[in-house]
């Protein structure tokens, strides 16, 4: 097999190209800038934008099977921009499998494409996606799953994948900011509820790509589905918090502010952000404090029963790993 990963040298991308080389695939990766690190697991690089649909052809031509993970990710900054990178560097990809005869793609999605504010506890995929979105990010990543899923068909298979709050050694996002904000003090927790959120640690991200990928076929039972990925283990918002920086050798977060005021602190800086136009991301959006003061899990039997998705690592043994990464 040969395979491209988009976004190769980003976080999860990283953990598929490991395995897929670990079982002896062809791998290239294509990215803004190449990834020395990539290059030592034997890995092709190609360079280009998500938007350059010339620069994406050129990556997927002569390719067997497409994950594309690339994305702007974030909480903050012009909807254009995550339009850009997210709904048309997807349309780039799907013309591009077409084009080249690429039959099966898979696509790295997200829960937030159906969070609408509220709790979600146990909800399966049949929730809807919500009328209306708090941040760009999510509603790009909601347009771009619904054109991967749409352009399933009798040529090409699609599937969409839906990992929870990644984590783990090397971490370049989730983790890192947890920590950031512990070492300043400015972590508070949001409201006293034990509201359950669903995680899942890096290893079992990827190895769920691979699965799907090795189920997805034209006509098969995944084809054209989206699926959430998770641990399945919720375990309380707070706590997942609070073992993070355990982790990194911090203390816990004891000090606590009130929905409401969460919310409103978020609203007001994200409009004197826009008034001031800064750049910068606001501390607390109003995205942000809905994500932290509400329940968010999955149920993941459809991912279990449909290509065999097992978390291997749990939730003890992943913080052990992070605890030893972080201490080197």
């Amino acid at each position: 097999m040969k395979a491209l990963v988009t976004g190769g040298g980003g976080f999860l991308g990283k953990a598929i190209v490991r395995l897929l080389r670990a079982r002896g695939d062809v791998v290239r990766s294509f990215s803004r800038t190449p990834h020395p690190e990539l290059a030592a697991l034997g890995v092709e690089h190609c360079c280009g934008e998500l938007h350059d649909p010339t620069a994406v052809a050129a990556a997927v031509a002569g390719c067997d099977i497409v994950y594309h993970v690339a994305a702007k990710a974030g909480i903050w900054g012009p909807y254009a921009e995550f339009y850009q990178a997210n709904v048309i560097g997807t349309q780039n990809v799907i013309a591009a499998c077409r084009r080249h005869g690429v039959r099966r793609l898979v696509y790295t999605s997200s829960p937030s494409v159906v969070f609408d504010g509220s709790d979600m506890e146990g909800v399966d995929e049949s929730v809807p996606y919500p009328q209306h979105f708090h941040a760009p990010y999510p509603q790009t990543k909601a347009e771009a799953e619904i054109l991967v899923l749409r352009s399933n068909g009798p040529e090409l298979a699609t599937v969409a994948l839906r990992p929870h709050l990644i984590w783990g050694p090397e971490d370049n996002h989730l983790v890192p900011r947890i920590l950031a904000r512990g070492r300043q003090g400015a972590l508070r927790r949001i409201g006293t509820r034990p509201c359950l959120v669903d995680t899942i640690y890096i290893d079992n991200a990827a190895a769920a790509h691979l699965l799907a990928a090795d189920t997805l076929a034209i006509g098969s039972q995944v084809a054209g589905r989206a699926y959430f990925l998770s641990q399945g283990e919720p375990i309380p918002l707070w706590e997942m918090v609070n073992r993070i920086l355990a982790a990194g050798g911090l203390a816990p977060v004891t000090r606590t502010i009130s929905p409401g005021l969460a919310y409103a602190i978020g609203w007001t800086l994200e409009k004197s952000y826009a008034a001031l136009r800064i750049s910068s991301e606001p501390r607390l959006t109003r995205f942000v404090a809905r994500e932290l003061s509400t329940a968010h899990w999955f149920d993941i039997s459809a991912a279990r029963r449909d290509f065999g998705y097992h978390p291997e690592v749990s939730l003890d043994a992943g913080m052990e790993r992070l605890q030893t990464w972080l201490a080197r």
